[in-house]
């Protein structure tokens, strides 16, 4: 137990001192690395520890970033206000939606969570007059907590790390308490979970609930990041992303979501810059890990590392 916290006290430090050492270009990539696994660990809560795949995750991260950004610039409200009408908004809205698509399982679970997202991308590029519609929402500002000045990008990594780790803190809490192996129960043994007198139904509602907050607050990174929101953001391309980032590296697991993020943005930020149809290339990738690491890559590599070094002793 104490050699994993050292590791996580070394790793941690590691990812302290980067920018140190590396340029604004590479700083602001692992900036957007940690909003995609903030992003990504929030829907793993859903499709790997509560076995219900959404297509519409976007919709948190783009209703937060949104409401931040409308009640920023229209009403000239502080972020500390903005975030906090944002993350309430949005949990409210994730609240709804989550006793909605959860009248269904399965396939039709899927097909709620995407029709519920889509009626928010329509609302994103139609309403242009609360969205500005496909010109987006620009010209908006990074807050500065405590005095620090996020604008410059160093200081906004450190910002984003701290969140990451609080966020996924907090998941790993959940998922490691009493509450997160009821929820397992849930998508192992549904009908057993019932008869032993579990409410199914409300302890998924309560993983939605909480898997669009984590998701919100992923939108507030991501418009400090950006300091722009496009419609976009909302589409079903964006959950699809995360839904890979998650399968990718391992439904079900804590690090299979920060795996999974890594792979997907980097393939977005440098293969795409040499490969015009680079989600062909992601396709490539995503069926060679199916094939030889169907659990993900998180699981994957701990097999091999069992292969390799398992029959060493220390």
């Amino acid at each position: 137990m104490m050699k994993k916290y050292v590791i996580y006290l070394v790793l941690v430090a590691t990812l302290i001192i980067l920018p140190l050492f590396f340029g604004e270009y590479y700083v602001n990539l692992g900036s957007q690395i940690m909003v995609a696994v903030v992003f990504a660990a929030s829907l793993n809560l859903l499709v790997g520890y509560g076995g219900l795949t959404s297509l519409g995750h976007a919709t948190y991260l783009g209703l937060a970033a949104y409401t931040s950004a409308w009640l920023f610039q229209n009403f000239g409200m502080t972020h500390d206000y903005t975030a906090v009408i944002a993350l309430v908004f949005t949990t409210f809205v994730g609240a709804i939606f989550g006793w909605i698509s959860l009248r269904a399982s399965g396939l039709s679970f899927l097909m709620l969570t995407l029709a519920l997202s889509q009626i928010i991308w329509g609302i994103g590029y139609r309403w242009v007059g609360l969205t500005n519609g496909d010109n987006g929402i620009a010209g908006l500002t990074r807050p500065t907590p405590f005095g620090i000045n996020l604008e410059n990008s160093n200081n906004f990594y450190w910002f984003c790390l701290i969140i990451t780790i609080v966020c996924l803190f907090f998941i790993a809490r959940i998922v490691n308490s009493p509450f997160g192996s009821t929820l397992k129960g849930t998508r192992d043994q549904e009908k057993r979970m019932s008869a032993l007198g579990y409410n199914v139904w409300m302890i998924r509602w309560i993983t939605f609930v909480m898997a669009s907050f984590f998701g919100a607050v992923s939108g507030l990174m991501y418009i400090y990041l950006n300091k722009y929101i496009h419609p976009s953001v909302i589409s079903i391309t964006s959950s699809a992303e995360a839904l890979l980032c998650v399968i990718a590296g391992g439904a079900g697991t804590l690090a299979g979501p920060i795996l999974g993020s890594i792979l997907i943005v980097l393939l977005k930020n440098y293969v795409s810059g040499f490969v015009e149809r680079w989600n062909m290339l992601l396709g490539i990738i995503f069926v060679f890990i199916v094939i030889f690491m169907p659990a993900g890559m998180a699981p994957g590599f701990t097999q091999l590392k069992s292969r390799l070094f398992g029959g060493k002793k220390p």
